[in-house]
């Protein structure tokens, strides 16, 4: 891999130029293309299926609950077939805040993706699928993932700990380069070092508010940061969250400054073990159109 893959979304009234953008950066070699939950991704990714010919195409985390197994089995096929066997269908439970937003009363994530996984698998009896990746934080659902799943998928996860994370899948799936491994990192690229780090601060403010992702990040070896986090977050002062997340966490879990020292960490992510670094633009300077230009020429 020359070039990293990136994350990427279609927000309303600029989708056609989303997929121009998708086409754009299969040209340029870059490594792939994932979809987050935000936005239609199914559709968007049977859209760039079609609209390119090389490129790795996946999800990340499709939430489970947004609809019947045997439709996303269906869908999925789709975009398989559409794709040449591109597409890999990267699912997951989500949060808490997502949950309540959907009126959804989810059970035990575990359970839930075991039962998920064996649903899609039941409803795909006459057609093929794309292999199955989890989302992915701590021990049990890698652990998971290396069972029933052709992958697993982190986003956030901390570089440093990355190497404990991947203990838990098997050194034969670890050698394998059919099981995916990926990570979602939160990217700005800009020379003022100090308005891409505020920019990455501002992306990871609703994360650290989630019990889950604390846990992680204080399992992690961050247990000052997210305890302080917590706190502040009790007593209502949520304006002092992000003077809370030290550089040191912030470097480990984000890429941002100079365009050179992306590259290198991006490097160091895929030296950490995981094939797929996917990086999530943002920008100092604009929105996810100026985030990609930056992208594109730190890459060029």
């Amino acid at each position: 891999m020359t070039k990293p893959a990136v994350s990427l979304v279609a927000v309303p009234g600029r989708r056609a130029a989303t997929i121009d953008l998708a086409k754009d950066l299969e040209r340029r070699g870059f490594g792939g293309i994932y979809f987050p939950s935000l936005g239609e991704a199914m559709s968007l990714a049977a859209v760039i299926a079609r609209e390119t010919s090389r490129i790795p195409l996946g999800t990340t985390v499709q939430p489970i609950y947004l609809r019947h197994p045997a439709d996303f089995a269906a869908s999925a096929n789709f975009v398989h077939e559409l794709s040449g066997g591109r597409f890999v269908f990267g699912i997951g439970v989500t949060h808490g805040p997502v949950h309540q937003r959907l009126g959804v009363r989810p059970g035990k994530p575990l359970s839930d993706i075991r039962d998920f996984v064996a649903q899609v698998r039941a409803a795909a009896q006459t057609f093929e699928l794309p292999p199955i990746v989890l989302a992915t934080l701590r021990r049990r659902m890698v652990e998971l993932a290396s069972e029933i799943a052709e992958g697993c998928v982190w986003a956030n996860g901390a570089r440093s700990h990355m190497a404990a994370s991947l203990s838990y899948v098997p050194a034969e799936k670890r050698g394998d380069h059919a099981f995916f491994i990926g990570n979602m990192i939160p990217t700005c690229i800009s020379d003022d070092v100090n308005a891409a780090a505020a920019v990455m601060r501002r992306t990871l403010t609703g994360y650290v508010l989630l019990p889950n992702y604390r846990n992680y990040w204080i399992e992690a070896g961050y247990v000052e940061e997210m305890r302080a986090i917590e706190g502040a977050q009790q007593a209502g002062d949520l304006a002092r969250i992000p003077s809370l997340m030290s550089d040191r966490w912030l470097r480990d879990v984000t890429l941002f400054g100079p365009a050179r020292d992306v590259r290198e960490g991006w490097e160091a992510w895929l030296a950490a073990g995981v094939r797929t670094p996917i990086l999530v633009p943002s920008s100092a300077a604009g929105g996810q159109m100026k985030a990609f230009e930056e992208l594109i020429e730190a890459f060029a």
